[in-house]
């Protein structure tokens, strides 16, 4: 049953703060910038303590890990926030389809009523969602600085991810990271270089920034991870996975989060064939999906021009996924996985860890129903799942990855 929550008002944009779960760690801040550049006070959510403790006595202890823990952020900025309590807001993204992730809204509005808040208001964030508010507005200057965001993230972790475990001191690949996203930050809260010239000039500033650290031939077991969205993304839903890797003496990498972008839309578009829709709103997805791989392009040419190695684009991804999966599974984070196993074993990882949470179907169906067959294709591969669950044990879990990467 549909739960409607507080309504947040065009009044609240001056008034509130708006809180964002902690989901993308390399591109929260940027993102952070966009919203603020567009009038509204964003902060994403520092507790990472004591998450799920917080959330269960409000809901079933069977629901999914990201749900669990973005629940418990959520209360846990209720309490930090107490003594500013009618001045708050939360906002969610918002996928649809059978995933749990379509319902993180409702979750969120029955969990502030059971805890006696019934009057802080959710946003949810989905541009083909239902919940509407009245104090937010997905503007075309918040979609050009969001877009923005994305692409400069992808592009600092990818250059951060491929230099760092190779650097010859310690710390010089972080120091940059931290000194772009300073800048980046400024530049799109500001408006300023959002756009087709300018993103491609500045693209070129980054690299070269980033090829001026001093690198050295290093022994190093390369690990590629891809997995559901949160896990793969969420420091915290992967318990700092990327830490614990770079202590194995590991080069960590994935992809980007924009072949994700592109696969929302995508997925959108063929939903809406499903469906009978017009003709206008498929082609205008359509539009889309051209307009959003003409922006990957650009970023990939960049990094490749200067011999980092870009993501496939999504078209290659599609082609390469419909191998191991059919195109219409396509819940939650469906075929994408199968495509960037192949992606990152094409970039030279020999080693594959694909994250899921307990407690999500589309998880065990999208990555463990197809573990067979990517494994009897790329027989020289290790390709292991990682399972996260909030009380499962973090020694064992790391033990099994140690096992995966041996």
């Amino acid at each position: 049953m549909s739960v409607r929550g507080a309504e947040f008002t065009k009044k609240m944009k001056e008034t509130h703060t708006i809180f964002l779960p902690d989901m993308l760690g390399y591109h929260n801040k940027l993102i952070q910038a966009a919203f603020l550049g567009a009038g509204y006070r964003l902060e994403i959510m520092s507790e990472r303590e004591g998450l799920a403790s917080e959330a269960l006595p409000y809901i079933s202890g069977d629901y999914c890990l990201p749900a669990m823990m973005i629940l418990g952020q959520m209360l846990k900025t209720v309490q930090t926030n107490e003594s500013d309590i009618n001045h708050i807001a939360f906002m969610e993204p918002q996928t649809n389809g059978a995933c749990r992730a379509g319902n993180y809204y409702h979750s969120m509005v029955k969990c502030l009523n059971k805890a006696g808040y019934p009057y802080i208001p959710v946003i949810s964030l989905g541009a083909f969602g239902k919940e509407k508010q009245k104090g937010f507005s997905i503007t075309a200057g918040l979609i050009m600085r969001g877009l923005a965001a994305v692409c400069y993230g992808d592009l600092l972790m990818t250059l951060l991810q491929q230099i760092r475990p190779y650097e010859k001191e310690k710390g010089k690949a972080d120091a940059c990271f931290l000194h772009w996203q300073e800048l980046l930050t400024k530049d799109i809260k500001a408006g300023k270089n959002l756009f087709r010239r300018q993103r491609k000039k500045r693209y070129r500033e980054i690299i070269e920034s980033f090829l001026k650290i001093e690198t050295e031939p290093k022994q190093c077991r390369k690990v590629g991870v891809t997995g559901e969205i949160y896990m793969k993304f969420s420091r915290i839903g992967n318990e700092d996975l990327e830490t614990f890797l770079k202590e194995q003496n590991c080069a960590y990498g994935m992809n980007g989060f924009f072949n994700y972008l592109i696969y929302l839309v995508d997925s959108e578009k063929e939903n809406e064939k499903i469906k009978g829709k017009s003709l206008g709103s498929v082609k205008g997805l359509e539009v889309l999906v051209s307009y959003l791989e003409g922006l990957q392009l650009e970023l990939t040419q960049a990094l490749e021009e200067q011999g980092f190695s870009g993501d496939a684009s999504f078209r290659e991804l599609k082609e390469t996924a419909k191998n191991f999966i059919d195109l219409g599974c396509n819940t939650g984070d469906g075929w994408l996985i199968a495509g960037e196993v192949a992606d990152l074993v094409k970039k030279g990882y020999d080693h594959i860890l694909i994250l899921h949470p307990f407690g999500c179907l589309v998880s065990h169906v999208c990555e463990r129903g197809i573990l067979k067959k990517l494994r009897d294709t790329y027989k020289e591969v290790s390709i292991q799942t990682i399972e996260y669950d909030y009380d499962a044990s973090k020694t064992l879990r790391e033990s099994r990855i140690l096992l995966a990467i041996e």
